[in-house]
Formats: C-alpha cells, structure tokens, sequence
C-alpha cells in the first residue's frame, strides 16, 4: 500500500482542496489571518499523515504524527466555525465541510487504534 491509497490522505487532501478553492472568495483583508490558517490547518492533517506513514516501522512515532493530524483536522473545525461567524460562508458549504471534516477525524482516528493495519510493527 501506499500514501496515496490511504482513506484518509485521500479524503484529507480533497477536503484541503476544496477549503482552497472555498477560501479564494474570502475578503482580501484576511488573507494573513483566516484564509491562511484554514489552509495550513486543513493542508497539515495529509501532511502529518504523510509523516506518520513514513513513520510506520516505529508505531509510537506512527500515533504521534496521527495525533498531530487529528489536532490539525480540529483546527480547521474551528477555523470553519469562524469562517461561518463571519459570514464567509454558507451554513449548507459550511455543513458539507464539517462532516468530510468528521469522517476524516474518524480514519485517523481509525488508524491510531488499529496501527498493525497500516504496515506498524508491534511488539
């Protein structure tokens, strides 16, 4: 298996695409705030799974890139949450983010539990 293959990548980076694209309707004025923090947050969750795969012969160092994922994931959550208080988006964009939001959570959360699955060497 590869990165790519990966659920969670691959459902990870379209909902980073899809913040993207989102966030080039945001007011220029929060280029350096909101639009930038979305997009880190929501790019870092594949990253950090990205990270934790390559990392998968030491299940200890796997989790702990999974975990930062997860934090990531929840980030952008609250970043959407803002984005929706400002009226920068609509509350069906804003529904549609939060649950691809969710699932992504939910395989990460699938792969912290369930190391062996995805290539960990346990002891």
């Amino acid at each position: 298996m590869k990165l790519e293959d990966l659920l969670a990548y691959q459902k990870g980076f379209d909902l980073a695409m899809d913040i993207f694209y989102k966030t080039k309707e945001f007011p220029k004025e929060e280029i350096y705030s909101l639009t930038n923090q979305i997009r880190r947050s929501s790019r870092s969750v594949c990253a950090n799974i990205s990270e934790a795969y390559r990392k998968r012969l030491y299940p200890r160092h796997f989790v702990s890139k999974l975990t930062d994922s997860d934090a990531e994931n929840s980030e952008t959550q609250t970043w959407l949450r803002f984005a929706l208080a400002c009226k920068y988006m609509k509350e069906d964009a804003y529904e549609d983010f939060m649950q691809k939001s969710k699932e992504v959570g939910k395989l990460i959360n699938y792969m912290i539990n369930n190391p062996g699955k995805f290539g960990c060497k346990m002891k």
